[in-house]
């Protein structure tokens, strides 16, 4: 499944952190009633037989709505599951060998601080870059920061399109304004809040006037 970078706009990924008694599907399914454009199942607690029950799941509601939908990490998990594709970090699989995994019609997201990361992630196959820490965030607490200029460089550097995420909120996310970005990826600014489908619907028009030309 390739996609528009369009679909990056909003780009939600999940954290069982925020349940507060709903299913994890429950609460996807909010965020996607909310406006959000693309879905990253992100569960680091889970066991794997686990991982793959939510994954068919969601997977299924995400083409209802139309939306990409991918794995975080698990490479062969998302073959597996007919995920639309997965997304690692630079820690993970190198994107050559996942891309070798995936074949050629699957989505690749490779996470990137450095205009060199982001290069060579095109170079291997990447189909968009995940770029950060923006902002501290308290999701990812050990999360390097990547300042404002080196993320300009990588939207500069690369042909494929990038996302900004860390700590992004709908009221600062205007500061990325003229980065070249083509949308945000956030977790608790979306799940956090007592209403995920106000809350994704809020930020998505943030970003939209953010990123209006």
């Amino acid at each position: 499944m390739k996609f528009d970078k369009s679909a990056l706009l909003l780009y939600a990924v999940t954290d069982r952190g925020w349940l507060r008694g709903q299913t994890l599907y429950r609460q996807a399914e909010q965020c996607l009633k909310g406006g959000a454009t693309f879905l990253q199942l992100r569960e680091k607690e889970l066991d794997e037989t686990e991982v793959r029950t939510e994954a068919l799941a969601l997977r299924e509601l995400c083409r209802r709505y139309r939306v990409p939908f991918v794995l975080d990490d698990n490479v062969a998990l998302a073959v597996e599951t007919d995920a639309d594709g997965v997304h690692v970090g630079q820690g993970d699989m190198e994107a050559r060998q996942a891309r070798a995994l995936l074949g050629p019609d699957k989505i690749l997201g490779v996470s990137a601080q450095t205009v060199e990361e982001a290069v060579r992630a095109e170079r291997e196959g990447a189909d968009y870059l995940g770029v950060g820490a923006v902002f501290p965030t308290g999701t990812k607490p050990d999360a390097d920061a990547v300042g404002f200029g080196t993320l300009r460089e990588i939207c500069r550097a690369v042909s494929i399109p990038v996302i900004a995420i860390g700590g992004i909120t709908k009221e600062n996310v205007s500061r990325l304004a003229s980065s070249g970005i083509a949308g945000v990826a956030v977790v608790s600014a979306v799940f956090a809040q007592p209403d995920v489908a106000r809350a994704a619907a809020d930020l998505k028009a943030a970003v939209m006037a953010a990123l209006k030309p």
